[in-house]
């Protein structure tokens, strides 16, 4: 079941959901850690790249997979569906 799917059933649900994904792709910075993981980086060149402290690229990862637009698949985040809004960003 996508994540749209779990929260489609109510307006509410539908509202979080949106709320959500919004506030994970409306930071510029949560923009670039999009573009870089749909190109393969891991977390340490991302931190290197973006010049973040571990603990800022932490939280950042955080919003992105608590919005919809990343998960963690072998050891390694992945864009989902809703994140491959990377593709419209270049």
């Amino acid at each position: 079941m996508s994540s749209w799917e779990k929260y489609s059933d109510s307006i509410e649900k539908s509202r979080i959901y949106h709320e959500r994904y919004h506030k994970a792709v409306a930071n510029p910075v949560r923009k670039e850690i999009l573009k870089l993981i749909a190109e393969g980086k891991t977390e340490e060149e991302i931190t290197d790249i973006l010049k973040l402290s571990r603990r800022e690229l932490d939280y950042h990862l955080k919003t992105l997979e608590w919005g919809f637009c990343i998960e963690k698949k072998d050891g390694r985040w992945i864009i989902t569906k809703e994140g491959e809004i990377v593709e419209h960003l270049r």
